[in-house]
């Protein structure tokens, strides 16, 4: 098609499916921007019974998502040669200097699955639920070349501790939170209904009762009045909401009932294309139950929300029957955050020498052994723990590790140590006892590395008959309808320092979970007070859908 037929067709809808910063060198007047990995989950955002032309920079990537959305319905085309084509035949673009779209960056903490937001008009910045180590959204400042006016809460947190009061004070920005929310320090108090203008853009506050008694999402809004995001906290969540029992059992129920009316009122007065931005709900144990996708819109909830498919009776039951436990570090977040933190210190800890690492495991204190659980199997220091630096390790070792108690780390590397501190301020563990990074031999000293057993699903098949053996499952509950070794004793592993008593000295214990991961943990907790153990380490799921015999649905 050419310019003067593309501008003649007023019922095409043009999808420009390029990158942020390609988009913004130039656009085709009236093109609607979704980058081409956002398009699945955006796809409310396109009238099915409009025809639609996708472009790209030459068309090839265009030719994908055309062909893409012709398998769902779709009358879609490709603008052949795509930009480049465009201009050589004389079509107009818009530039950045006569449309200056708002950029909103996402800042992803996948150790608690949240993430937090800064978005800006080309000068002014604001920032939304930022975590603690705010030295990454300083760096985003600096690239973009911005001031930061405001750092707004959703609510006060239970799930991290916060760093946008040290933010906000740091760089001269206004501090917004709930109005009602009881805190120690001075705070920009909101309520429904204000707005507030950073630069070009407007924030407008809109009470979104649920996960918290005075939980508020924001509208961002351009100079226009469109309609750019929703941010919901823990409000509306991708396909799920924020669970609502964090505040005690007797709170659950009223405050689900809050939650329902809350996203239906996001739903109704946010338009259908609005991108909805959550801080919850990407791995978070404040989300009811897992979220599902990257991205959406007000208009994709508006189809698969649980809390916009249902009644509210229905709503509520199914909430609250999949409430599960939470990491313990949750009771502690909630009053720091309403005492004010402290600013966060990622200095180096001293480094531990091989006879410190020893007297202090020797002490009963926690030395934790960062390395590949495959690794740590294989030798590590008797009486250290594996928690092995991934996407589960906030999550476990600040589930299980006793307040107060000192903590030293054990890594390949310093900058695995460093990581692994950053993940532990997130939720106020601010001081280690030490570190130690290197070879693992080289902080044995004199001592003998230990190691642990390993079996796969196949030996657990053939061992859990003898009778000296005891198959221990470290899953959660909710997991078991996946499948149960026959004879198994379940004890979730956040359970095990309390329940370790009900395990016997005189048998050898077993230990799988779904993967290995907290197997590992679990098998070196239970080796270092002299339980005779075996890792069983591999896939669960590969193994039960094998049609493995020993192996029953959970009743």
């Amino acid at each position: 098609m050419t310019p003067d037929q593309v501008t003649a067709r007023t019922d095409l809808q043009l999808l420009d499916i390029r990158e942020t910063h390609e988009w913004n060198t130039g656009r085709i007047p009236g093109s609607r921007h979704i980058p081409m990995d956002e398009v699945p989950d955006r796809l409310g955002e396109l009238d099915p019974g409009r025809p639609v032309l996708v472009i790209c920079r030459s068309g090839r990537r265009a030719d994908r998502i055309s062909s893409w959305l012709g398998g769902r319905g779709y009358d879609a085309r490709t603008l052949t040669g795509g930009i480049v084509q465009w201009q050589r035949d004389g079509g107009p673009l818009e530039q950045p200097e006569a449309v200056r779209p708002l950029t909103v960056e996402i800042i992803e903490t996948p150790g608690l699955g949240n993430r937090s937001y800064l978005a800006h008009d080309g000068h002014m910045a604001l920032v939304v639920d930022p975590q603690r180590d705010t030295d990454r959204i300083r760096t985003l400042l600096d690239q973009s070349g911005v001031r930061l006016s405001h750092v707004f809460e959703t609510h006060v947190h239970n799930d991290y501790v916060t760093g946008g009061l040290e933010l906000a004070r740091s760089l001269e920005a206004t501090y917004v939170l709930p109005a009602a929310e009881k805190v120690s320090f001075g705070r920009l108090g909101v309520a429904d209904g204000e707005v507030l203008d950073v630069g070009s853009m407007r924030m407008r506050v809109v009470a979104t009762p649920g996960h918290t008694h005075h939980h508020v999402s924001y509208l961002l809004t351009d100079t226009a009045g469109d309609e750019v995001a929703v941010f919901t906290g823990g409000s509306m969540l991708y396909g799920t909401t924020g669970r609502t029992d964090l505040l005690g059992p007797e709170h659950s129920e009223p405050l689900a009932r809050s939650q329902y009316a809350s996203v239906r009122r996001l739903a109704t007065e946010a338009a259908a294309t609005t991108r909805v931005l959550p801080t919850h709900g990407f791995g978070s144990f404040c989300a009811a139950t897992p979220a599902d996708g990257e991205h959406s819109t007000i208009g994709r909830e508006r189809e698969r929300n649980p809390a916009l498919l249902l009644d509210e009776d229905a709503y509520v039951s199914q909430l609250l029957a999949g409430l599960s436990d939470v990491p313990a570090w949750y009771a502690r977040m909630a009053p720091v955050n309403r005492a004010g933190p402290s600013p966060m210190d990622l200095t180096p800890p001293e480094t531990a020498a091989p006879q410190d690492l020893r007297a202090r495991i020797d002490a009963g204190e926690w030395v934790v052994d960062l390395r590949d659980h495959v690794a740590y199997a294989r030798r590590h220091l008797p009486g250290s723990f594996s928690f092995e630096l991934s996407a589960s390790f906030l999550t476990h070792l600040g589930w299980l590790l006793p307040e107060g108690m000192p903590l030293t780390l054990v890594g390949e590397t310093p900058e695995q140590v460093a990581e692994a501190q950053r993940e532990l301020v997130r939720i106020g563990v601010d001081e280690l006892a030490g570190a130690a990074s290197g070879p693992i031999e080289a902080h044995a000293g004199k001592a003998t590395l230990a190691s642990l057993p390993r079996a796969s699903y196949e030996e657990l098949a053939r061992a859990r008959e003898r009778t000296d053996v005891l198959v221990l499952d470290v899953r959660r509950a909710a997991e078991h309808a996946d499948g149960v070794v026959h004879g198994s004793v379940p004890i979730p592993l956040h359970e095990l320092l309390a329940r370790r008593g009900e395990l016997p000295l005189d048998r050898q214990i077993w230990v799988h979970c779904a993967s290995g991961y907290r197997a590992t943990v679990a098998a070196s907790l239970l080796a270092a007070h002299g339980y005779d153990v075996v890792l069983v380490d591999g896939n669960l799921r590969t193994w039960l859908e094998s049609g493995s015999a020993g192996v029953e649905a959970s009743p």
